[in-house]
């Protein structure tokens, strides 16, 4: 299973990190409000673990934020903040879970286990971006209802791009998406993985889907 965490507090990030690796899971750490929305958005995590105060961007905003996008994993919102309306709150904004600190890393995990358990059979959304859909849970691609077959690196890459739709994704994010957070090899691969993705789109059509922004990386406008 891999876990996101967002916690600002390192103490409580770092201890959190070791504990699921230790239980023989992967986990991304972040420290902001603003990160945690972005990762989330890039990569498919199985749950996460997500503060209420952080920097740049509250619990409830990335929360809603992830929601409205399409992510659907399991949310336990880990806080300090344990009053009635703190709670309904964060479950009202989305959560599937709410622990107040301080905490037993061992009802965390359980928690974690039960409500991936429990969402483990909720549809996935489909993303739409004009006349192409793409269904997370079958992982079809049609686009005017022409199916379009794609490889596991071809299908990530179009999941980000419709994630971002009328935003520019970089290579960089695009890279981390398919292969991890920490990947630090060159970008130029994604070139390749871009044309054949175009090629495969825009069968039978003039121009391109996938637009190429120069110096920076590629975009899908919002409707097409």
């Amino acid at each position: 299973m891999r876990i996101l965490v967002v916690e600002d507090d390192a103490v409580v990030g770092r201890a959190l990190t070791k504990g699921f690796i230790e239980a023989g899971h992967q986990c991304d750490w972040v420290q902001d409000g603003e990160a945690g929305t972005e990762l989330a958005l890039k990569q498919q995590a199985d749950a996460i673990v997500l503060d209420q105060m952080l920097p740049k961007r509250s619990g409830r905003d990335v929360l809603r934020e992830i929601r409205s996008r399409g992510v659907q994993c399991p949310v336990v919102m880990l806080t300090a903040m344990g009053a009635l309306e703190d709670r309904v709150g964060g479950l009202n904004s989305g959560a599937d879970d709410y622990i107040v600190k301080p905490f037993e890393f061992a009802e965390l995990l359980a928690r974690i286990h039960a409500v991936v358990r429990r969402t483990q059979t909720r549809p996935t959304p489909m993303l739409t971006v004009g006349d192409v859909s793409l269904d997370l849970t079958t992982r079809r691609v049609t686009r005017d209802g022409r199916d379009i077959d794609l490889t596991p690196i071809e299908f990530s890459l179009l999941e980000l791009l419709m994630r971002y739709a009328g935003q520019v994704v970089t290579r960089k994010m695009l890279c981390e998406h398919v292969w991890g957070f920490n990947w630090d090899g060159t970008t130029n691969v994604i070139e390749v993985h871009i044309n054949r993705l175009r090629g495969k789109l825009d069968k039978g059509r003039e121009g391109s889907l996938i637009q190429t922004v120069r110096g920076r990386g590629y975009a899908l406008p919002q409707s097409t």
